[in-house]
């Protein structure tokens, strides 16, 4: 299979920022840790991360038909982006929501997402494992 691992706004500073959400390693260091854990499953996985929420509308245009799955944390823009909702709902390929902390346990705002009614399942709480777990739950 081949998969998306498409990250939004903020997670460039993974492994930087909130270290007790979020964890010490950098996003970088979860990549090659996710191409691995692919490569094992006989699996290929391409990596996507971007502040600007119409980038990432563009990469999921140009994902259509050409991806088996999309794993996607979008970061903040989850909870307001309308537009990566839509670019979400307008393509064939799956998207799995994710999130590295329990957005249920934290502040308020985060607990809603305009996202997870466009996309296949949400999976958030495990950290790392977050993207992990989703990379399988294409197989069920």
């Amino acid at each position: 299979m081949k998969f998306l691992v498409l990250n939004g706004v903020n997670l460039n500073m993974t492994g930087r920022r909130e270290k007790g959400v979020y964890g010490v390693q950098t996003l970088e260091e979860i990549n090659s840790e996710l191409a691995a854990f692919c490569a094992e499953r006989g699996d290929e996985a391409e990596f996507f991360q971007s502040n600007l929420e119409g980038e990432i509308c563009s990469r999921l245009h140009e994902a259509d038909g050409a991806y088996d799955g999309i794993v996607l944390n979008a970061g903040a823009f989850t909870h307001y982006s309308y537009a990566i909702r839509d670019a979400i709902a307008s393509i064939r390929v799956p998207v799995v929501e994710v999130h590295m902390s329990n957005v249920h346990a934290r502040e308020e705002f985060r607990k809603k997402s305009v996202l997870t009614e466009v996309c296949r399942g949400e999976i958030l709480g495990f950290g790392k494992n977050s993207y992990k777990l989703a990379l399988e739950s294409f197989r069920l």
